[in-house]
């Protein structure tokens, strides 16, 4: 927690114990609301803590690379039955002779 945010929260504290020795409705309004402002600093002091467009995408780039790299054996696989394949419809084609048809 920040600096910053502490001394709110110290404030808000002693602000709600004053408010509550004059009045327990205004008490509880300063409570509440009090409450909540020093929520949202804490929560806006780490705002931009997190990271940037270009560092998502740069992990995001080295997690595909590595899958990619991962199913290499694969994709040469893949390829070498659809050349074989490919090979066999020539050859089939070839056989058929000029002229023929299906």
């Amino acid at each position: 927690m920040s600096k910053r945010v502490q001394v709110g929260a110290l404030v808000w504290v002693l602000a709600t114990v004053g408010a509550f020795f004059l009045d327990p409705i205004l008490g509880s309004a300063v409570l509440l609301f009090g409450g909540v402002l020093v929520v949202v600093g804490h929560l806006a002091s780490q705002w931009g803590e997190g990271t940037t467009f270009e560092e998502r995408e740069m992990a995001r780039a080295r997690r595909r690379k590595s899958k990619y790299e991962a199913n290499a054996g694969k994709r040469a696989k893949d390829r070498e039955r659809w050349e074989a394949g490919k090979a066999r419809r020539a050859a089939r084609e070839a056989a058929k002779g000029p002229g023929k048809t299906g």
